[in-house]
């Protein structure tokens, strides 16, 4: 054909290829599912029998989850799933989206609970097949967010702090990769702080039954500071980073006693001074960094240092532990990705315990789509924090056509696919993991 002189709006467009597959890099989260055995996972641990759509909850769990990896956001974007050839690439039956919204209303908080249990096992089988951190340290941000709503039918939904309609779910991250390792939906008018303690020891008995051996390390903004959560880190052996308000009057009165030979510079933006130094506070730990604009100009708006402390039990010098603690904004990356690349950009039920259900869902499609780029290999292909639309882009959006040559059945993928190697190895590994019971 002739591009010069085929004129573009000559093209005639006709949907009927029943060969043709939309997201045939799905073959490498199906593949995935197969080695973790979800669907079996979930019959198992998910006892919804007698509920209306109650039924087969595996292949539902497993539906909702890779048109999440595909990119929905809403129920009905199943649908992707159902069309051409594209069913042909999965190990599961796609149900309707019909049948799945029934099916998340179906859900009560007990069953919620369930679910995040099977979140956690696969976790635990994923790790055992090398994803997990051994008895390297492992180090958890754990933050809360706000999923913004429209309306005021969605139960639980409520106005927050940030004078948000929403809902205030809570969720740790791994630092190094970004997985979700827990996570928990909360209604819109929960406090930053409510549930941590619960929360915490949930999260610290999960990552040590997946196989995290080594030294744990938790970092937490302000608003989740409590000594009752440092008592529980104490008794769980976890180390911690903890950010305090230091416009209250006790770590203010700490900071000011600080002498000025004390503060020792550390490098900072280039239009910004910063120092650091120590003190005690109630018998812990208290690190603070003070900063402010050099310029001219920008510094008559900003004349005083402003402080930042946090309190900690993590060994080392006081710029390398506040170097350390600023790390925590990676936890932002993880709740961005859940959001723009897993689903959660969008809560898609009236029904409070279905939407929970829907986080966890979200959970596990952010998890296997890092574990699909990531997995049975060392010295994997992509940066630990590139996001899931990196992925998305280049090893599932991609467009295939089943073809069968010679009696086998083969996946027709675009010439030049400038991903196609790291697409071949990938599927190679996957397909060389061997399931990890228990």
């Amino acid at each position: 054909m002739n591009r010069v002189s085929h004129a573009i709006d000559r093209i005639h467009v006709s949907f009927d290829d029943e060969n043709l597959v939309a997201n045939a890099g799905l073959l490498l989260v199906g593949t995935l599912a197969v080695r973790l055995e979800i669907e079996a996972l979930v019959n198992s641990m998910v006892r919804l029998s007698g509920r209306v759509g109650g039924s087969r909850p595996g292949r539902k769990v497993l539906s909702l989850v890779h048109a999440i990896v595909a990119g929905g956001s809403h129920i009905d974007h199943a649908d992707i799933l159902r069309c051409g050839g594209t069913e042909a690439v999965l190990p599961f039956q796609v149900m309707a989206p019909s049948t799945l919204g029934t099916f998340l209303r179906s859900f009560t908080f007990g069953h919620v609970r369930q679910l995040e249990a099977v979140v956690g096992a696969t976790l635990k089988r994923a790790w055992s097949m090398g994803a997990g951190p051994g008895t390297a340290r492992l180090v958890i941000d754990v933050d809360s967010t706000i999923c913004e709503v429209a309306g005021r039918k969605k139960q639980g939904a409520a106005f927050g702090y940030t004078k948000v309609l929403g809902y205030h779910p809570i969720l740790a991250s791994r630092s190094d990769t970004g997985e979700v390792l827990h996570a928990r939906m909360r209604k819109g008018s929960a406090n930053t702080a409510r549930g941590t303690g619960r929360f915490v020891e949930e999260l610290i008995a999960r990552v040590r039954r997946a196989g995290a051996t080594g030294e744990i390390v938790m970092r937490f903004d302000s608003g989740f500071w409590s000594n009752d959560t440092i008592t529980t880190l104490g008794r769980l052996d976890v180390r911690y980073t903890m950010a305090v308000r230091t416009n209250n009057k006790g770590p203010a009165k700490a900071i000011a006693a600080i002498p000025d030979e004390a503060w020792a510079d550390i490098e900072y933006t280039p239009d910004g001074a910063a120092q650091v130094a120590e003190c005690i506070y109630k018998g812990r730990r208290l690190i603070v960094r003070r900063t402010r604009l050099t310029d001219p100009h920008q510094a008559k708006l900003w004349p005083d240092w402003r402080h930042f402390a946090f309190l900690t039990d993590v060994v080392g010098d006081t710029a390398t532990v506040d170097a350390f603690h600023r790390q925590h904004a990676v936890v932002e990356l993880a709740i961005r990705d859940l959001k723009e690349g897993a689903g959660m950009q969008h809560v898609p039920s009236g029904n409070f315990s279905a939407n929970s259900a829907w986080l966890q869902c979200a959970v596990l499609a952010n998890n296997l789509i890092r574990w699909t780029a990531t997995i049975g290999d060392a010295q994997a292909d992509v940066d630990h924090l590139t996001v899931a639309r990196t992925v998305r882009m280049r090893l599932i959006a991609l467009p295939g056509r089943l073809v069968n040559r010679a009696g086998t059945m083969t996946l027709r993928a675009p010439l030049h696919w400038p991903w196609a190697a790291w697409f071949h190895r990938r599927l190679d590994r996957l397909r060389a993991l061997q399931p990890q019971p228990g």
